[in-house]
């Protein structure tokens, strides 16, 4: 091949390379447009020194806050969980950073620094927005991940705490790693160059899947995927936020691990023994054994969404809660 046929070549490589970025670009940019109009916030944005919170508040009794897991936002909680406990708790529904309608903390944003916020960043971030709507020693549930942010957040501020609810929640270390995807979206590169073209060609059967994989071995509810707003998640930063999230996860859990021992509040843990996501024997059963006084509820059969697939379970247990904490009458 002569050079000038080489340099045409290398000239035609580049040109086509460039044109797929733009596409992805584009798909991504029209995909992300199109899922924050057909979801927007269902509660409201307040700053928290300079951070976007989203909140939702529904009914009125002591402060119960949720926190949602991976992928996630409020809407999980408003498919009919939240619902079913306004009727005598302020239900206090935050999104997690870059998830949602909440945005990164500023030095975490962006898809070349590789960084994420930790589960005490997250749980300090939270409360400082709790302050902001007048939170009064909440019960704090959180659900897989945000079980992590539960933790960080009773660990962090006890005295303003009165219970925390785990729900097939992270609490321990765990063996391995967590497959090739969030090693590759959490990375430096991979952020920059993975996940806009996830966020533009992941195709609708593929969260659908996600979804049942999440729910089994129960199915998922019908109409879950539809509120649940899957858009949200495929955003290019909230792709990003979510794999450095998890990615970067362990060490923190195994600092946090060691200082359960000091936890003095109600806690209650509800883990399905289906859990195949996060497995009952790594996490909520050493984590019954940490905390003076722990509570755990195994379910059998139940898989990874406890607060749809067995609500009346979880009900009992942040109703548990409340009474220990002394928010409510002992059942």
């Amino acid at each position: 091949m002569t050079l000038k046929k080489l340099v045409f070549s290398m000239l035609v490589f580049a040109a086509l390379i460039l044109a797929f970025v733009v596409v992805v670009q584009w798909r991504a940019a029209a995909r992300e447009a199109a899922a924050t109009s057909a979801y927007p916030p269902q509660g409201r944005v307040i700053d928290v020194e300079g951070t976007p919170v989203h909140v939702l508040i529904a009914g009125s009794g002591p402060d119960l806050v949720l926190i949602h897991g991976a992928s996630g936002n409020v809407r999980d909680w408003t498919f009919d969980f939240a619902d079913r406990v306004s009727d005598r708790y302020r239900v206090i529904m935050f999104d997690r950073p870059g998830l949602g309608w909440t945005g990164r903390l500023p030095d975490k944003s962006g898809a070349w620094n590789g960084q994420s916020e930790t589960p005490m960043e997250q749980a300090e971030l939270l409360q400082k927005a709790g302050q902001i709507i007048g939170m009064d020693r909440p019960i704090v549930v959180g659900h897989s991940y945000g079980g992590a942010v539960a933790m960080a957040w009773a660990l962090g501020a006890p005295q303003d705490t009165a219970a925390v609810v785990m729900l097939g929640a992270v609490s321990n270390p765990w063996p391995g790693d967590l497959g090739w995807t969030y090693t590759v979206n959490g990375s430096t590169w991979g952020g920059a160059l993975v996940v806009p073209v996830l966020s533009a060609l992941v195709p609708s059967s593929f969260i659908d899947t996600s979804i049942e994989t999440i729910f089994a071995p129960q199915p998922a509810p019908q109409g879950y995927a539809e509120h649940v707003g899957a858009g949200l998640v495929l955003r290019r930063e909230s792709l990003r936020a979510n794999a450095q999230q998890v990615n970067s996860l362990r060490p923190h859990i195994v600092k946090m691990s060691k200082r359960y021992s000091s936890l003095q509040l109600p806690l209650e843990i509800v883990h399905g023994d289906a859990d195949t996501i996060v497995p009952l024997s790594v996490h909520s059963e050493p984590l019954s054994k940490q905390v003076e006084g722990a509570v755990l509820t195994v379910l059998e059969g139940i898989g990874h969404m406890p607060q749809h697939t067995a609500p009346d379970a979880v009900e009992d247990a942040i109703d548990r809660a409340a009474a220990r904490a002394g928010l409510r009458p002992s059942l």
